[in-house]
């Protein structure tokens, strides 16, 4: 759908619709790749890159968007969709745990804010005393050094910018064939003996 196709469509709503779709197209419009999940406006993946000047910063990860009906007057659903080491994000579920959107979201806020303000100060300030990650919270105040390292190798393994077109589930299927084993198998084989 194209931006003049989206205006155009949206011309006739109600005021919580109306701004829902403003700030979608603001954030269409800003700098962040948008990815809509369906013909509806509420769910939809952004492409999040990791705050400079933080072991983020090469990691590029694909968040997945849930607008509830009352947006902006109830908050957004916000999860990563590929892997991240951090002790305020679930690393199997990609939830986040964020005060600002989980408990004192306001409509004063926007889409824009999130990407912008709220998960860059979630990934440069994390807060072991509340976390999704038990693991990252305890490495990351017994060995702050460590922890940094184990950042950079989530980065490297589950968040390059080839990373984000396929999930967990999609990068370790099981079910294909490699090359060689497919190869091997032959049509002769697959096809049995004929009939005399």
């Amino acid at each position: 759908m194209t931006v003049v196709e989206w205006k155009r469509e949206r011309k006739t709503m109600s005021s919580p619709s109306k701004r829902r779709d403003m700030d979608l197209m603001k954030l269409m419009m800003s700098d962040y790749k948008v990815e809509m999940m369906n013909d509806g406006m509420q769910e939809f993946f952004v492409e999040f890159r990791g705050p400079k000047d933080s072991p983020y910063q090469d990691g590029v990860w694909k968040i997945r968007v849930e607008l509830p009906d009352a947006y902006p007057y109830k908050s957004p659903s916000i999860g990563f969709v590929n892997r991240i080491y951090h002790p305020n994000v679930d690393e199997m579920s990609g939830s986040v745990c964020l005060d600002v959107i989980n408990q004192t979201w306001s409509p004063m806020f926007d889409l824009v804010n999130v990407f912008e303000v709220f998960l860059p100060q979630l990934l440069l300030y994390p807060n072991a005393s509340d976390p999704l990650n038990g693991d990252a919270a305890a490495l990351m105040m017994r060995d702050h050094a460590a922890y940094e390292q184990k950042v950079k190798e989530y980065c490297e393994k589950y968040a390059k910018p080839e990373d984000i077109g396929a999930t967990q589930e999609e990068n370790s299927s099981e079910d294909e064939l490699s090359e060689e084993e497919y190869d091997a198998s032959s049509d002769d084989a697959i096809a049995g003996e004929p009939d005399p």
